[in-house]
Formats: C-alpha cells, sequence, structure tokens
C-alpha cells in the first residue's frame, strides 16, 4: 500500500504555471503513477502518466504541450508542470498510483486502473 499527498496547487491568471507535486510513501519504482483533474460538477479525468522507470509519457490530449509530467524515482515523488493555463484547467488534482507497469497510454488515463489516490490539490485559473 501507498500513500499518496499533492502540494503545489493555487490561483493563477490564464497564461500563468504552477507546479504540483506528489509525494508518496513508497518506492514509486514500483508503481505506474498518474495524475487526474475533477472540474466541478464533472467526472474525474485522466491528464498524464509516467511509466514506472519514468522515461515514458502519455497526456491526454487538451494539455499535450502544455503539462510535463515527470517523477523522481529517488525522492519517491512525481510533479506535473502545468504551463499555458486556461480557465477550463480549473479543477482538483489528483495524483493516483497503481502497482506494476501500465501502459503508459490511453488505457492508462482510465481512474478505474488506480487503487491509490492523494486527496487532491486544488488549482483555479482565472480569466
Amino acid at each position: 500500500q501507498v500513500q499518496l499527498a499533492e502540494s503545489g496547487g493555487g490561483s493563477v491568471h490564464t497564461g500563468g504555471s504552477l507546479k504540483l507535486s506528489c509525494a508518496a510513501s513508497r518506492d514509486t519504482r514500483l508503481y505506474s503513477l498518474a495524475w487526474f483533474r475533477q472540474p466541478p460538477g464533472k467526472e474525474r479525468e485522466g491528464v498524464a502518466v509516467i511509466s514506472q522507470g519514468g522515461g515514458t509519457t502519455y497526456y491526454a490530449d487538451d494539455v499535450k504541450g502544455r503539462f510535463i509530467i515527470s517523477k523522481d524515482n529517488g525522492k519517491n515523488t512525481l510533479s506535473l508542470q502545468m504551463n499555458s493555463l486556461k480557465p477550463e484547467d480549473t479543477a482538483m488534482y489528483y495524483c493516483a498510483a497503481v502497482y506494476g507497469g501500465w501502459g503508459p497510454d490511453s488505457r492508462a488515463l482510465k481512474k478505474e486502473v488506480y487503487d491509490y489516490w492523494g486527496q487532491g490539490t486544488q488549482v483555479t485559473v482565472s480569466s
């Protein structure tokens, strides 16, 4: 079992940047990790996923080219650098983990894949 804790959310204007972090309680080399978000009144959706080794990533179409997922297996942390933020990026952001290797591909952006979730960090983008 792994515990996850997100940080780094906040409020920015359109075009701004934020970097989210997720600290894991266990060795992140054992897990496939992802970022999800849940806009107000909507379903939780996958944003980005990264392989166990950190060398392969996959992004949802609406964040591709703007967001960068990365992990530091030495520090057991996952990050999401978010650039060129838009109001539609406003959501609660969650990190998620599943033991073993998943993708990363479009299947790995489905919330049903993941067993462990953090509590979330709020990101608000105003125009």
